[in-house]
């Protein structure tokens, strides 16, 4: 089971690299954090990493570090826009539990 995009947030990464003018794809990953452990972390790549898995849906690279990539597998990455808010939205089959705020998770 791999990480996927939908659409909707391949074209919204696509239209922030297109701004920006530079870089290779995303890099999602894990990190310590919050109060259920976990967080996402979401960046631009500007230089492949060897070691990296690299999943390439719709014209975008999503690059995730080996140590980042077994809390992740399964991951579907959306996009959203409901009212004020939008963000990407994680899918992911490894949550046990998330915190009230959403902000972290467990597995």
């Amino acid at each position: 089971m791999d990480i996927t995009l939908t659409q909707q947030a391949a074209e919204h990464i696509s239209r922030h690299m297109n701004k920006r003018g530079k870089g290779v794809g995303l890099r999602l990953g894990v990190k310590l954090t919050g109060c259920s452990g976990l967080a996402y972390k979401v960046d631009f790549v500007d230089e492949i990493n060897p070691e990296d898995h690299v999943v390439e849906q719709f014209g975008v690279r999503v690059f995730v570090d080996t140590k980042s990539l077994p809390f992740l597998k399964g991951t579907r990455i959306d996009y959203r826009r409901e009212g004020l808010s939008e963000g990407f939205r994680f899918e992911n089959p490894n949550e046990k539990a998330s915190c009230g705020c959403g902000e972290s998770f467990t597995v």
